[in-house]
């Protein structure tokens, strides 16, 4: 399930990026600042791109204003994209879109793991003291989720010392609780690299801005403020894709929490409930 939603938010990606790079190509009548260089061709990108967002705007419906509103915030979100490079925003984009794809992989995961634990475990206690372990086991192979699994996996050695069944059942614990954090590492370094992502289109956006006034010879403020509003989008985007994912990771974390209480409850519980069973019989065995 997570390579297939990662490979449709990498494909969803892939055929946006060209539609947004596409609409940054610049007019000819921004040719001209292009030819003096490589960098130049920045800017004159990010002005073409504003003159014909501001064009269509203009035209639309004899310049209303209702027809900007019902425009309203992908239009935006799509300019404010287009301004800040369609490079270095792709990228963070693309943090944006990966880190989205793990986060639901792990939501689905977890939520699928929950049970009603409590009801679960009165379930498996009544069938053990009843003496019917078989239907016990049943039980724990037939409800899915990783409290069933360290029942389960208790449940096939109450022949064995209780000491036995104990080291079973923490270690299989330790494996299933792995099993809840898995892929949360990389949630983490997409927070961490989508901010980075817009602190590094910042420098350079700066680098642009006073390579721009030095082959002009003179501090020109429409050369600053484009190579400065470039560096604040990225950086901007870069952050609010941090906080997008970072809430998602503590969501995620608050049922990971939740899922492991549920474990090590489960597993008193089920420790409990066996050695009653094996007082139980122990007694019987004594009476005879």
């Amino acid at each position: 399930m997570k390579k297939l939603i990662a490979l449709c938010a990498i494909m969803a990606l892939l055929a946006y990026s060209p539609v947004a790079m596409a609409q940054a190509i610049p007019d000819k009548d921004t040719t001209e600042i292009a030819e003096t260089s490589p960098v130049g061709k920045a800017f004159a990108d990010t002005a073409a791109a504003n003159v014909v967002d501001d064009a269509e705007l203009a035209d639309a419906d004899g310049g209303a204003a209702a027809p900007a509103e019902s425009a309203g915030f992908h239009k935006q979100l799509k300019t404010k994209f287009i301004e800040g490079s369609a490079g270095f925003m792709s990228l963070v984009a693309l943090a944006l879109v990966l880190g989205l794809a793990f986060c639901i992989e792990r939501i689905i995961y977890l939520t699928l793991s929950e049970i009603n634990a409590k009801r679960f475990m009165e379930d498996v206690g009544s069938r053990v003291e009843a003496g019917d372990i078989d239907g016990a086991k049943g039980l724990c192979r037939a409800t899915r989720g990783p409290v069933a699994s360290i029942c389960y996996q208790g449940l096939v050695r109450i022949g064995e010392s209780i000491d036995n069944i104990e080291r079973s059942v923490v270690s299989y614990g330790s494996v299933q609780a792995a099993n809840l954090e898995k892929g949360c590492s990389w949630i983490t370094l997409f927070i961490s690299m989508a901010p980075s992502l817009g602190f590094l289109g910042t420098v350079i956006g700066m680098v642009m801005a006073f390579d721009q006034i030095r082959l002009a010879g003179d501090i020109n403020t429409t050369v600053v403020a484009a190579g400065m509003k470039v560096a604040l989008i990225t950086t901007i985007f870069g952050i609010i894709v941090a906080l997008i994912l970072q809430i998602f990771y503590n969501y995620i974390l608050s049922k990971i929490e939740h899922i492991t209480s549920q474990m090590e409850e489960s597993s008193i519980t089920l420790l409990d409930t066996i050695m009653r069973y094996k007082l139980t019989c122990n007694g019987h065995d004594g009476q005879k």
